[in-house]
């Protein structure tokens, strides 16, 4: 199955993620506490932990870090009582868009969202409004440079639903909710270690940006992602390469 660019997009977030690199990992922490704390410390037995665990380590957050997390979200220190809250409106051009939050305050977390939608020309939504456009789906993703060939067979020998081929030769690998860690794994186990993973949210349909649309999503994409309390971003739309510059 062939799909736009999405290496751009890729480059850019991890840029942006190396130049806030504390933050990244206080979201990283909140989200292993709050797993903990919803189903416990056994890594085996709470799959939500496991992956937050997983994001954690492949983000180079210290072990002691990590482990802390964990012991504070099943109770065993003090922490702070963290809640998962969803916003969802529309961006620039009408694009749909997810911020899952992990706030301890949701009259500054509501706030600083609405801001940022206020000050890109968008705008809040409410609840359900356009989280039935997207799915939950694991993503694993794979350089220009690797095999497809090879990528492809052992997706599909790992059990994945689908793949898609970039126009920038990028490779993405998609899985089910439940078998995400599983897939994960077995490409990991025949050496293909993927570029980026995750368990995300994938909108169904996505609508092509021009350059200077692409450019106001960007903005407001960076300036949600630089909240403490906001987690991931989510929106159904491609961004031209040039936007990002």
């Amino acid at each position: 199955m062939a799909g736009h660019s999405k290496w751009a997009n890729i480059q850019h977030r991890k840029k942006a993620q190396d130049a806030k690199r504390g933050k990244l990992f206080t979201r990283l922490i909140r989200e292993i506490v709050v797993a903990a704390k919803a189903g416990g410390s056994d890594l085996d037995a709470n799959a939500a932990l496991r992956i937050a665990v997983d994001k954690g380590k492949s983000q180079s957050v210290p072990k002691d870090a990590i482990e802390r997390a964990v012991k504070r979200g099943a109770g065993e220190l003090d922490d702070s009582n963290y809640e998962e809250i969803r916003y969802e409106g529309y961006g620039p051009a009408g694009i749909a868009i997810i911020v899952d939050c992990l706030s301890d305050n949701r009259n500054r977390t509501v706030a600083e969202v609405r801001h940022a939608f206020a000050k890109s020309g968008g705008n809040l939504g409410q609840t359900g409004s356009v989280a039935y456009m997207f799915s939950n789906q694991g993503v694993l993703i794979y350089s220009p440079e690797q095999d497809e060939d090879i990528i492809i067979e052992a997706a599909i020998e790992a059990g994945a639903e689908d793949v898609i081929i970039a126009d920038d030769g990028s490779i993405e690998v998609l899985t089910t909710a439940e078998e995400y860690m599983q897939v994960k794994q077995a490409m990991i186990d025949l050496g293909l270690e993927p570029e980026e993973s995750d368990l995300t949210m994938r909108a169904s349909t996505n609508t092509q940006l021009n350059v200077d649309d692409g450019a106001r999503l960007v903005r407001l994409i960076d300036m949600l992602e630089s909240f403490d309390d906001v987690q991931e971003v989510y929106y159904n739309a491609e961004i031209p390469e040039q936007a990002y510059e």
